[in-house]
């Protein structure tokens, strides 16, 4: 069964299961692919799969995602393409493998559910400190962001993780949480992560994958401490280009900014 057509039904992992959604803000697809066997916590039970992104950069992505767009398989099967989440009602088809909220978004349906819903911000667009910066960490009944989250502090994803692992450590074993993490480390500027370095590169993404990789196996043992089975989603939100025929960054279509890696597995 390829990742495209995933046995995962989320009727049964909806009210069941904690929750954990990472964006790797900016990660190219070529780049979690050359890395993935060094990426022992995100790749152990799996190699990425190649996904489209609904949105060229951060708060289009995110937008779509909360609304239960997440990456689209990169293939023309139409049939293969089976929603985790869908909005109820919309009079469009959907798989029986699909949960279905009745809210505006998944955050909200999951809190309907009974979930606590809580948000570690990275990127300028999670930092709350202006209106539009406060929209995508609203949609969470608790959301954090702190100068050392962000995409400036080497040692931002550690930071997460110690921040993830205090709020953990107050919730119920008997209580379901939604963790969402924007994991702000691959986004520029990432050259810190590669000795030598002087600019951004598909090696400085690299780099900075393995230490976000070593990060997050913390987070991962500490939900399988808790003895719940939890689903993890993990991918992209975009891109981003250095150069490919005369492109940089991203906020525009070319395939390095579209191709994004994905994984769903269970923790």
């Amino acid at each position: 069964m390829t990742p495209e057509q995933s046995s995962i039904d989320m009727n049964k992992v909806v009210g069941t299961h904690d929750m954990i959604m990472i964006t790797l803000d900016t990660l190219r697809f070529d780049a979690a692919v050359l890395e993935q066997d060094n990426c022992p916590n995100l790749c152990g039970s799996g190699p990425w799969e190649k996904r489209h992104s609904p949105g060229s950069f951060t708060y289009a992505a995110h937008h779509a995602f909360f609304g239960g767009f997440l990456p689209t398989p990169a293939n023309t099967d139409k049939a293969s393409h089976v929603r985790l989440f869908h909005s109820r009602g919309t009079g469009l088809k959907t798989h029986p493998h699909t949960w279905l909220f009745d809210t505006p978004d998944i955050v909200s349906g999951l809190a309907a559910e009974g979930y606590r819903t809580l948000c570690i911000g990275g990127v300028i667009f999670f930092t709350k400190k202006v209106p539009l910066a406060r929209v995508l960490p609203g949609y969470f009944q608790r959301s954090f962001w702190r100068m050392n989250f962000g995409v400036t502090n080497p040692q931002s994803t550690k930071n997460q993780v110690d921040h993830a692992l205090k709020l953990l450590a107050d919730i119920p074993t008997n209580e379901r949480f939604f963790l969402f993490i924007n994991v702000s480390a691959i986004h520029g500027p990432n050259h810190m992560f590669l000795p030598g370095a002087k600019r951004d590169s598909v090696d400085s993404q690299r780099a900075a994958l393995r230490y976000v990789d070593a990060q997050l196996g913390r987070l991962f043992d500490a939900v399988r401490a808790r003895n719940n089975p939890a689903f993890c989603m993990a991918f992209s939100d975009h891109g981003t280009a250095y150069g490919e025929d005369g492109y940089e960054g991203h906020r525009l279509a070319h395939e390095t900014v579209w191709n994004v890696p994905y994984r769903e597995f269970m923790l």
